[in-house]
């Protein structure tokens, strides 16, 4: 449970998809004009994510890495077809879209005219892709941890796009210096808020260590013993090097 815990937190806040990485910024800043855009954009890409990336660790644990193939015979345990992840990845990726675009198009038409390309463009997401290839990387154990890391890095992503969407909503009525309106403003403030989220490094890592344990009687006479032996070796050696001079 702690695992999990853990996994969820550190990829919404520390290794956040977009203030981490930096991935899928084209979506993020094209589509983060007005809150109700990212927040349609940010659930579809939770959606993604927290189907495709279990969906690629079951195709990397049972297809894609060496020896997966074992459980077909043991003739097929030197197989490796590594070098599909990609394709493979990208292929289920490109399903679930297509799946999310029909449903968005179905039952919201107005969202699916305001997302306009960027939709479909999320099967071409780099932080989907990325999601899986981390993955794979982590060597995440289970199933379970694999859903559960999709579905936090979707959080994560989904933040980040709602957060600077509301940002350039005010900032709309602020009063900007010429050169910084539009984009300019908008990547200072991501890299504020990124090192703003570098703040969360140590949230999972701090605590106090176990202290050491006493050393027992008979350890204490060892060293003590230990610590004798090396002064009367010094003591030798320094009495050697005077009769020498």
């Amino acid at each position: 449970m702690l695992e999990h815990v853990e996994l969820f937190f550190k990829s919404i806040f520390i290794d956040n998809m977009v203030f981490a990485t930096f991935l899928g910024m084209c979506s993020y800043l094209a589509v983060s004009k007005k809150v109700a855009t990212a927040v349609g954009l940010g659930a579809a890409v939770i959606f993604v994510l927290a189907v495709t990336v279990p969906l690629n660790w079951l195709l990397d644990q049972y297809i894609l890495r060496d020896g997966a193939l074992a459980w077909l015979g043991p003739e097929y345990a030197d197989y490796n077809l590594s070098f599909l992840s990609f394709i493979l990845f990208i292929a289920t990726i490109a399903t679930m879209v297509q799946l999310v675009e029909i449903v968005v198009e179905k039952f919201s038409p107005a969202l699916y005219n305001s997302l306009g390309i960027f939709l479909p463009l999320i099967a071409v997401n780099c932080a989907i892709l990325g999601g899986s290839l981390f993955m794979q990387a982590r060597e995440i154990a289970t199933l379970g941890l694999a859903f559960n890391y999709g579905l936090s890095s979707g959080i994560g992503w989904f933040l980040a796009i709602l957060a600077i969407a509301a940002i350039r909503e005010k900032i709309r009525y602020s009063n900007v210096p010429p050169p910084l309106r539009g984009l300019g403003i908008t990547f200072i403030i991501t890299g504020l808020m990124a090192i703003g989220f570098m703040s969360f490094g140590g949230m999972l890592t701090g605590g106090d260590e176990a202290p050491a344990p006493e050393p027992t009687t008979a350890q204490k006479s060892e060293i003590e013993k230990t610590t004798l032996e090396k002064e009367k070796q010094e003591k030798a050696v320094s009495y050697n090097t005077i009769v020498k001079e």
